[in-house]
C-alpha cells in the first residue's frame, strides 16, 4: 500500500543524501522534503545552494534548521572542557554533532505529525548507528528509512542513477565524501580506503596549499571563562562565532590536519582524513589552561572520565544519563578555567607562548620552581623525599629476606 504522506529527509547536499530524494519519490510515490540541521560550515551562499539543488533534485520544499548554538552547548563545550581527542589525536570534528541533528530531526518530525524520517547512511559507516539511536529515542513512532545501507547502493550506481535523469550532482561530483560541521571537516576517499595513502593537497576543504607556501606566523590572545571560550585579541566574542573565525585564521597555516585511524561503532577499522583548525586551537590552549588552574588529581580524574564522555559521543548515546553526570563533574571541574592564553599560528601546528589566570596555581606558590623552596625548608624536603623513599626500601628489603630463605 502507497503511503502519500511526506517523507522527511536529513539532507546534507552530499551524493548519498542527493540521490535519496529522487529515490524516494519515485520509489515510495510520495513527496520528499529535505530538512538540512546547520550544525556549522553552511554559509548564505552555501544554505542558498543547498536548497535550489534539493528543489531541482525533486523534492516538494526545503527546510534549514540553525542548531549552531544547541550544538556548542549541548556537546561542543563537553568536548572542550574534556580535552576530549579519540585515539589521541581526532577532535570528533563530525560525528559529534549527529545526536543533536537526530533530534531536530525528531522534532521537526512530531511537530508535523510525519511518520517516515529517512537518512542517507551506508550500512559500513557509523552515522546510521548514531542517528537510529536517537531517533529510536524521539520518534519512536516513526519510521525510518535508509535507502542507501538498505538497498546497497553504490556510489557509481548512484551517480548513474542522477546522471540518467540529469540531476545535479554534488560539488565534488562524488569522488570525494566530505562531511562539515562547527567542529571541523571530514574528508574520505579512495585514499583512506587502506592505511597507507594521504589524500591529495587539492582534496583539503579548508586549507589547500597551506603547506606548500606557507604564511609567516602570528599570535593571537584568547580568553576563557569557566572553561568556555570568549575572546579573541581581547574582543569579547560569542562562542559560535568565535569559533567559525578562528576556523579562518588557523586554517591558513593547515592547522589541525589528520589521518585517523580508529575503530567504528561496528567494531571495525575505519580512516578517514579531517581537519579542525579551531577545535586544534580551542583544545591545546584549553588544554594547557587547566594545566595551570587545576590540580594534578583533578586533572586525572577529569581526563579519566572525560575518555568515556568521548566514546558516548562517538557512538551516538549523548542521550546516556551517564554523560550528564560526566557533565556535571565536567562544569564543577571548569570554574576556575578562566584567563588568557598567548597562541602562535605557525604552519601545520599551534605553539603556546603563555598564559595567565586570576586562578594560577604556579603564581600563587611561594616558591619558585629549581630556583627556591619559598613554602618548606631544606629539612621539611629530606624528611618528604625520606617518607617518599619508603615503600621502595621496604621492597627491597623484603626481596633480600626472601632469596636469603
Amino acid at each position: 500500500m502507497t503511503d502519500n504522506a511526506p517523507i522527511l529527509l536529513a539532507y546534507s547536499g552530499g551524493l548519498d543524501t542527493s540521490f535519496c530524494i529522487p529515490w524516494l519519490r519515485e520509489t515510495h510515490e510520495a513527496p520528499v522534503i529535505t530538512i538540512t540541521i546547520d550544525t556549522g560550515g553552511i554559509d548564505a551562499a552555501t544554505a542558498e545552494d543547498l536548497e535550489r539543488r534539493a528543489l531541482e533534485l525533486g523534492a516538494a520544499e526545503h527546510h534549514l534548521v540553525d542548531a549552531r548554538s544547541r550544538f556548542f552547548d549541548s556537546v561542543l563545550r563537553h568536548l572542550v572542557a574534556g580535552n576530549v581527542r579519540r585515539g589521541q589525536l581526532y577532535p570528533l570534528c563530525v560525528g559529534a554533532e549527529r545526536g543533536v541533528q537526530a533530534a531536530a530531526m525528531a522534532e521537526v518530525a512530531n511537530a508535523r505529525g510525519a511518520t517516515r524520517i529517512a537518512h542517507g547512511c551506508t550500512a559500513a559507516g557509523n552515522d546510521q548507528v548514531r542517528f537510529e539511536v536517537a531517533l529510536a529515542a524521539l520518534a519512536p513512532n516513526a519510521e525510518v528509512l535508509a535507502p542507501v545501507r538498505d538497498n546497497s547502493w553504490a556510489r557509481a550506481d548512484q551517480i548513474a542513477y542522477l546522471e540518467k535523469d540529469n540531476l545535479p550532482l554534488p560539488p565534488a561530483g562524488g569522488d570525494y565524501s566530505i562531511n562539515r560541521g562547527l567542529w571541523g571537516v571530514t574528508i574520505g576517499g579512495q585514499e583512506t580506503l587502506t592505511s597507507q595513502g594521504c589524500i591529495p593537497e587539492s582534496a583539503w576543504v579548508l586549507s589547500p596549499g597551506a603547506l606548500e607556501a606557507p604564511l609567516p606566523a602570528e599570535t593571537l590572545t584568547l580568553g576563557f571563562e569557566a572553561g568556555v571560550p570568549v575572546s579573541i585579541d581581547g574582543a569579547t566574542i560569542e562562542p559560535i562565532a568565535l569559533i567559525e573565525a578562528l576556523e579562518q585564521r588557523a586554517a591558513r597555516f593547515g592547522i589541525g590536519r589528520g589521518i585517523h585511524l580508529g575503530d567504528t561503532i561496528l567494531g571495525t577499522k575505519g580512516r578517514v582524513a579531517f581537519e579542525a583548525p579551531a577545535a586544534e586551537v580551542l583544545i591545546v590552549a584549553h588544554r594547557e589552561l587547566e594545566k595551570l588552574v587545576l590540580s594534578a588529581a583533578q586533572q586525572r580524574i577529569k581526563d579519566a572520565v572525560a575518555a568515556n564522555y568521548g566514546d558516548f559521543v562517538h557512538e551516538g548515546r549523548h542521550l546516556d544519563p551517564a554523560c550528564r553526570d560526566i557533565e556535571a563533574l565536567f562544569d564543577s571541574a571548569q570554574q576556575r578555567v578562566s584567563g588568557t592564553v598567548q597562541v602562535r599560528l605557525q604552519p601545520g601546528s599551534v605553539f603556546i607562548e603563555g598564559l595567565d589566570s586570576p586562578y594560577s596555581l604556579l603564581a600563587a606558590t611561594r616558591g619558585v620552581y629549581g630556583e627556591a623552596a619559598g613554602e618548606w625548608t631544606p629539612a621539611d624536603a629530606r624528611g618528604y623525599a625520606r617518607v617518599l623513599s619508603l615503600p621502595g626500601i621496604l621492597q627491597q628489603r623484603a626481596g633480600k629476606s626472601g632469596a636469603a630463605s
